[in-house]
């Protein structure tokens, strides 16, 4: 075989990139596009960070993104103060309803949401209570989380930070499963509202309150 041809079993492959190659591009694509146009309004429309599938990451759909954020605003009350742990998409479609009376901050791991300024504060769920000093304890009317990860493990450190952000309403979505634990680590229960995201997902996905919510007044 002469160097630079391809067996047959190679060849199936060959126009395709590994998946590594393939997020990496996909970042840098999204990177230049923030670059390009991270400007006015438009950075809050979801779907302006695209989606890194190596981080866990799936967007709700818009109406979805638009019931929760409604939900959180009522939740949260006139010139609440509003957490976003690991919700970017409720973030952005609560920042593009324009809603400057409200206190509202994204904890992230995606460094990309930086674009978000000083509401966008560095976080990662291994380290749940590693938080800068302007962000204190039981400061927030009420915390949306959605972790990244459906593990027991995911959600009780993403729990330790929800309770530590919290004066005392939590709203977390995750997946159906996680029902039993959620109960035990939150005393949240399950509401009849189902969310959706931009893309299928394997595993059924719910909403989960510790308060008298809306969102238990649909199917």
């Amino acid at each position: 075989q002469a160097v630079g041809e391809m067996s047959d079993s190679e060849d199936d492959d060959t126009p395709q990139l590994s998946s590594h190659t393939l997020a990496a591009l996909q970042e840098f694509y999204a990177e230049q596009k923030q670059h390009a146009d991270p400007g006015g309004d438009d950075k809050y429309h979801i779907g302006i960070v695209e989606e890194n599938w190596q981080l866990s990451q799936f967007w709700y759909s818009q109406e979805t993104a638009l019931r929760l954020a409604q939900e959180v605003i009522a939740a949260a009350g006139e010139g609440g103060r509003i957490a976003c742990v690991s919700a970017p998409s409720v973030y952005q479609k609560l920042r593009e309803l324009h809603r400057e009376d409200f206190s509202i901050y994204i904890f992230e791991y995606d460094k990309r949401f930086a674009i978000y300024g000083e509401e966008f504060i560095f976080y990662d769920y291994n380290t749940p209570l590693d938080l800068p000093e302007k962000i204190a304890a039981h400061s927030f009317d009420i915390v949306i989380a959605d972790p990244p990860y459906l593990s027991e493990e995911c959600l009780r450190k993403t729990s330790e930070t929800i309770k530590y952000l919290t004066r005392g309403k939590i709203l977390l979505c995750t997946g159906a499963i996680m029902e039993e634990q959620a109960a035990q680590l939150l005393d949240v229960r399950m509401c009849k509202f189902i969310p959706k995201h931009t893309r299928n997902l394997a595993n059924e996905f719910r909403c989960y309150v510790n308060y008298d919510s809306g969102l238990d007044s649909e199917t």
